[in-house]
């Protein structure tokens, strides 16, 4: 963390960092740098953290992840960078920063450097179990981040499993489907059906491809152990190694707990990228505007919401 904080410094004239943790630690980063950049740190000092076999819950105690959400809620950060528990960080933030709108279970998006240009991969961790309806949500919220964050036109959204003919895949493959073949999606984003793992990869297919938190952080580890097996990733890469967390109201980008310093460095620009093109403000517009055209589209329906 401390290296990763030091390099995205250095890369970043305009980046200003709050470290959250122990001031011993931190003081072994502000010793490294010149007396312009020291004026860019603050220090908060925290010393309990929640572990990595710590149950998720354990967010709610006083500790760096909860120290980071606080300052972010109340202005002091503009977006949160973790690589601590995934389960805390996204415990902390929903309880922190607030849901979005219509946004029952947030989703870890990673961006993935495939052959054929980026694709967004979600969720990978962030809900393992979801239901049908949550997944149909998730292809919404990837479609709209791809569009705001990545700048792809028209995305075309496709949903994992184990084979493209309809029918394939499990219970919940099989239930999400037809939800997302009728699910108007935000930014012109189109539904193309099933994929495959390898569709993640290639990305000829399909810009975003939604799946559950479980499948998605086994096949994001794969392809990246594949990409180290290959000597890195396509030529075009570049794609940060940290995931952003959607459907949150604040910008916050999870890391891998074994990070290397270029990994955190990555994940500090992607929230410092995510921030200055107001990611989440327009992403919540995106999804503002798809539901007032689903309510107009559906003008003679008598649900009344509450």
């Amino acid at each position: 963390m401390v290296d990763g904080a030091l390099r995205a410094m250095r890369a970043d004239p305009d980046l200003h960092l709050l470290l959250v943790g122990p001031t011993e630690v931190a003081d072994e980063l502000i010793a490294a740098l010149d007396p312009g950049q020291r004026a860019r740190i603050t220090v908060r000092p925290v010393r309990d953290v929640v572990g990595m076999a710590d149950h998720p819950s354990a967010a709610r105690a006083e500790s760096t992840v909860r120290a980071a959400v606080t300052a972010v809620r109340d202005g002091t950060a503009d977006a949160l960078v973790s690589a601590g528990a995934t389960g805390a960080t996204v415990t902390a933030a929903v309880l922190g920063l607030g849901r979005s709108p219509e946004i029952r279970q947030p989703a870890l998006a990673a961006t993935l450097p495939a052959v054929a240009g980026p694709v967004v991969l979600l969720d990978v961790g962030g809900s393992l179990e979801p239901r049908p309806a949550t997944l149909a949500r998730h292809a919404v919220l990837g479609a709209a981040y791809a569009a705001v964050a990545h700048s792809i036109a028209a995305p075309r959204v496709g949903l994992l499993s184990v084979g493209t003919e309809a029918g394939k895949g499990d219970r919940v493959r099989r239930a999400t489907d037809p939800l997302l073949a009728v699910e108007p999606l935000p930014g012109g984003a189109r539904y193309v059906g099933l994929v495959e793992g390898y569709d993640v990869a290639l990305g000829a297919r399909a810009d975003v491809v939604v799946t559950d938190g479980f499948t998605g952080n086994v096949l994001l580890k794969a392809i990246e152990g594949a990409y180290a097996m290959a000597g890195g990733p396509p030529a075009q890469g570049g794609a940060p190694r940290a995931a952003a967390l959607l459907g949150v109201a604040g910008t916050v980008v999870v890391c891998h707990g074994s990070a290397r310093a270029d990994d955190v460095a990555s994940g500090i620009a992607l929230a410092a990228h995510l921030w200055r093109r107001r990611a989440t403000d327009l992403v919540s517009a995106l999804l503002d505007r798809d539901a007032a055209t689903d309510r107009t589209d559906r003008s003679t329906d008598t649900e009344v919401r509450t």
